[in-house]
């Protein structure tokens, strides 16, 4: 894979360098349960499926919160993770999924090498507010690297150095804690960011109003409803505009409701 492994025969120890078991004098060791196991919570794929769409042009006429409605208001991100840095511009591309153990940051130095250009690496690290998980030498490497931006749930540092670069991180907020580079944690696998799950490949969009995550399997069908949706939404705010509207429909809703309207 490019990188040390961990392999069945070091299982006694993780991968903490220690003595095997049948070797090292008794206490001599931490106990097998702080050990970091190969496999599920410490894995990588090397890549992912990736679309073909230009989705970017795609959707370039519609607004983030026009989208989450589509998306039936189920794939909107947190807005807890706001725009800290290169907010002039929207952000748009594949996620390349990022897993860490809270305070740890091993993964998301490996993911500036797996992550291709037009990528944005998404870091799920549970939204801890112990440690930041990246800060402006990351961003500086990432940018290097073609990578569009970081969406992080959880915290970053050296958030004015991050903004002199212009470079586009979303977070929960700054602090100057640092991480650790340890493990464990995954690459292109599932995660959590912001209370949407995010798999590998699909789409972040992103601007100053907020961040929705486009499923993979769902751009054709969603951009044709967006499409459909656009001349009838031009006209219908139009004449808002004009002062031309009714309410009649709310009090449709609350007649079919039985809602007890008195004076």
């Amino acid at each position: 894979m490019g990188h040390a492994a961990i392999t069945n025969g070091d299982l006694h120890t993780g991968n903490r360098g220690l003595a095997s078991e049948g070797n090292a004098a008794p206490g001599s060791r931490s106990p097998v349960s702080a050990d970091i196991h190969p496999g599920v919570g410490f894995r990588i794929k090397r890549n992912f499926p990736r679309l073909n769409y230009q989705v970017a042009e795609m959707f370039q006429d519609f607004e983030v919160a026009e989208i989450s409605d589509h998306l039936n208001r189920l794939y909107a991100i947190d807005c807890s993770i706001r725009c800290l840095s290169g907010g002039g511009g929207r952000l748009v591309g594949p996620a390349c999924t990022v897993k860490v153990y809270p305070g740890d940051n091993l993964m998301v130095h490996k993911a500036l090498d797996l992550a291709k250009p037009g990528d944005v690496v998404v870091v799920d690290a549970r939204g801890s507010e112990e440690n930041a998980v990246l800060g402006d030498t990351i961003s500086m490497k990432a940018r290097h690297r073609g990578i569009l931006g970081f969406v992080v749930d959880g915290y970053v540092r050296d958030l004015v150095a991050i903004q002199e670069l212009n470079y586009p991180v979303y977070a929960r907020g700054n602090m100057p804690i640092g991480p650790l580079h340890r493990g464990p944690g995954e690459i292109n696998y599932p995660v959590c960011c912001g209370g949407v799950v995010v798999e590998p490949g699909d789409y972040i969009i992103a601007d100053l109003s907020g961040m929705v995550v486009l499923p993979q399997g769902c751009i054709e069908e969603l951009h044709a409803r967006l499409a459909q949706y656009k001349e009838p939404s031009s006209i219908y705010m139009d004449n808002v505009r004009k002062g031309k509207f009714s309410n009649a429909w709310v009090d449709a809703l609350l007649d079919k409701a039985n809602c007890p309207c008195v004076d």
